[in-house]
């Protein structure tokens, strides 16, 4: 059976959520589905370590503040589970979960999504799919020849799995220097750091909301005309959260040069260094999951669908939520995600009046 909707947003993260609570503003008839089986998007799997950029009144969907923590600390990701679960349930979001989109195709005047658990036909749909669920990994010579184990971001949980092991952690961002401090701190294991390019942390008291500030001029700067901003994001690409400040302070966050290949026993450098290994953390990235977008073939040459704020320029009845700053400013954060969410929410709205 076929349903009839306004808009179909696929997945229920805190783009969707977010879509959601904008799109019953407009008044408009609409579901969230989402693949997980539970509420709290990609934050239900992050690593047991992890905290936020920015306190929680900095952290918050739109129309209901993050509650805060105790002692002012930086909220975990279990406390931004908690939030979003709240969330969905204080605005009543209808959210279908164990559903996972697998096909947005065109059908006639409307948009016809797939999923395993039937079909929809909307006027419009909002993809908030988001990135977690494809991990990147880049082709390192030797990575299939490699005896020890190999984990994503994605895996990574603990210290604890590693005790007394070698461990080579591969990314000079944010999760990789994380994942690296968090490993150094507990004593019990080997780290070896490797980033591409010599890593720069932030100035320590430069937090999640500055960035968010730098993020949403340089925005308003480029659509302006005018060339990119810069700002903070000029001064480092690395947020001193307390675990990475106490490694580097204790002198345990020295990254080398990226080796040159993987071998079985480890990795081995151009200049014929070797390091041992059990195992190699890729903290390499993610890719926007838009597979079930490919039967609207709007991906360009170089794999991009072009978009006009959130609306994708080629398929109007289409809008992408939360994957970055080409979908709206840091609209892969809570707080960033907000307005895109309002305007494509507008943009719909506007759409549906016209017939």
């Amino acid at each position: 059976m076929t349903r009839h909707t306004d808009v179909v947003v696929a997945g229920g993260g805190q783009a969707g959520l977010a879509a959601g609570y904008h799109l019953r503003r407009q008044g408009l008839d609409f579901t969230i589905l989402d693949a997980d089986p539970a509420p709290g998007g990609s934050w239900r799997h992050m690593w047991d370590s992890l905290h936020l950029f920015s306190p929680a009144d900095h952290s918050s969907l739109p129309g209901r503040l993050m509650p805060g923590r105790p002692g002012g600390t930086y909220p975990d990701a279990g406390h931004v589970v908690d939030y979003l679960t709240d969330y969905e349930k204080r605005y009543d979001l209808p959210v279908q979960r164990g559903t996972r989109v697998d096909a947005v195709r065109r059908d006639g005047g409307r948009l016809l999504v797939e999923s395993g658990s039937g079909a929809w036909r909307a006027r419009a749909v909002i993809s908030a799919t988001g990135t977690w669920s494809r991990p990147f990994l880049p082709a390192v010579p030797g990575r299939g020849v490699f005896a020890g184990r190999q984990l994503h971001t994605v895996d990574y949980r603990s210290p604890a799995h590693f005790a007394g092991q070698r461990v080579i952690v591969v990314g000079g961002g944010n999760s990789g220097a994380q994942i690296a401090a968090d490993l150094a701190l507990d004593g019990h294991v080997d780290v070896t750091w490797v980033t591409r390019r010599p890593p720069r942390l932030l100035p320590d008291d430069i937090d999640g909301r500055a960035l968010f500030d730098v993020a949403t001029a340089r925005r308003r700067a480029l659509d302006a005309g005018r060339g990119d901003t810069g700002g903070v994001a000029s001064l480092g690409d690395i947020v001193a959260v307390p675990p990475v400040r106490a490694a580097r302070d204790a002198g345990l966050l020295t990254a080398k040069p990226m080796f040159s290949r993987l071998t079985a026993g480890g990795a081995r450098w151009a200049d014929g260094r070797h390091a041992d290994a059990d195992a190699v953390v890729w903290c390499t990235g993610f890719r926007p999951a838009l597979s079930h977008l490919a039967p609207l073939q709007l991906r360009g040459t170089h794999g991009h669908i072009a978009t006009e704020g959130t609306r994708a320029v080629d398929e109007p009845r289409l809008h992408l939520l939360g994957y970055g700053d080409w979908t709206g400013p840091a609209s892969a954060t809570l707080i960033g995600v907000g307005r895109p969410a309002r305007d494509a929410a507008r943009e719909i709205a506007a759409l549906c009046a016209s017939g």
